[in-house]
């Protein structure tokens, strides 16, 4: 049976790390490789998956690829993505993609005030989906834009909205790169019981380096950059970093850090390990996995699962 403290959870997740809007889902939407790297991934090429970060890294990508990533939350809470890389059509060398990203609540049980259950109880789920175009303006120049229709529902209620994402990539050289992209900008079509939101708007900048002689691809990036904040230096708090270490061709391990889950997720004497993540990915010559874990607060842990196959 799920109880009250359920309902709290779902809040605190909702409302945790951002302005208090129903579609902050989307901000949460990841894979395996981005969690274990704090998410600095808005400039990492040659993975399709990542376009929820940055539209433009999809051009840079593998031919055709179908990636796949799993969350388990607590209970009964689930959630996912799925990014298909489309190589039927004739684009003049840009790419296309489709995807998906979910979360599903569960069932909730209707409790009243003083903890009667009563009813059949009620679920809750989120849903986005979109396509992305990517192309490119020179051999290093490299853009992108997505667009995506959002829907929310909770028990008899729902609503919509339409958002788009657009971003920029730039290969400095061979071991360097720079990113950038604007995410979740648009409006709400309809709204839950006739109360409007805002959609959590985002620009995040970043770069990464492969060092020289070690097989070690560096990536930092500044992230939320559109949140309201007391101060312009403020802002700059919300930054992650991330290492990836290539121990063969077939093994790469990962750990990351998000400065702004250490500083909101956890209480100030009981942070724990909040903000820290890792991983491994293991790659074979059609088929990659990846696995990500990263801490939100203490004691509390999400693990992700991502299977991408090159068709």
């Amino acid at each position: 049976m799920k109880k009250m403290i359920l309902v709290l959870l779902l809040c605190a997740n909702v409302l945790l790390l951002a302005d208090d809007t129903p579609y902050n889902f989307i901000r949460f939407n990841s894979t395996a490789r981005a969690a274990a790297l704090g998410n600095a991934v808005v400039s990492i090429e040659e993975d399709a998956s990542l376009i929820f970060f940055n539209p433009a890294l999809l051009q840079t990508a593998d031919e055709k690829t179908l990636t796949t990533t799993f969350s388990k939350h607590v209970l009964d809470i689930n959630s996912g993505n799925i990014v298909y890389k489309i190589n039927q059509f004739d684009l003049d060398g840009a790419s296309l993609a489709a995807q998906i990203n979910f979360n599903s609540y569960g069932t909730f049980d209707y409790i009243d005030d003083v903890g009667k259950l009563y009813g059949n109880g009620f679920s809750g789920s989120d849903l986005s989906f979109g396509v992305t175009y990517s192309n490119e303006l020179d051999s290093n120049w490299f853009y992108g834009v997505t667009g995506k229709f959002i829907y929310l529902s909770l028990e008899t209620q729902s609503s919509s909205a339409f958002a788009v994402d657009a971003g920029m990539f730039y290969r400095v050289n061979e071991r360097t790169k720079l990113g950038f992209s604007l995410l979740h900008l648009g409006t709400e079509m309809s709204s839950l019981n006739g109360q409007s939101a805002t959609l959590p708007a985002d620009a995040r900048i970043g770069i990464n380096h492969r060092l020289k002689g070690l097989p070690l691809l560096i990536n930092f990036s500044f992230h939320h950059l559109a949140d309201e904040v007391d101060g312009f230096f403020e802002r700059f708090k919300n930054f992650s970093i991330g290492g990836e270490l290539y121990l063969s061709k077939v093994i790469n391990l990962r750990a990351g850090y998000d400065n702004q889950i250490r500083n909101y997720a956890s209480a100030d004497d009981n942070k724990g390990l909040s903000g820290l993540s890792g991983g491994i990915g293991i790659k074979f010559e059609e088929v990659n996995f990846d696995y990500g874990y990263a801490e939100y607060g203490a004691s509390v842990g999400l693990h992700r699962f991502s299977l991408a196959l090159e068709l």
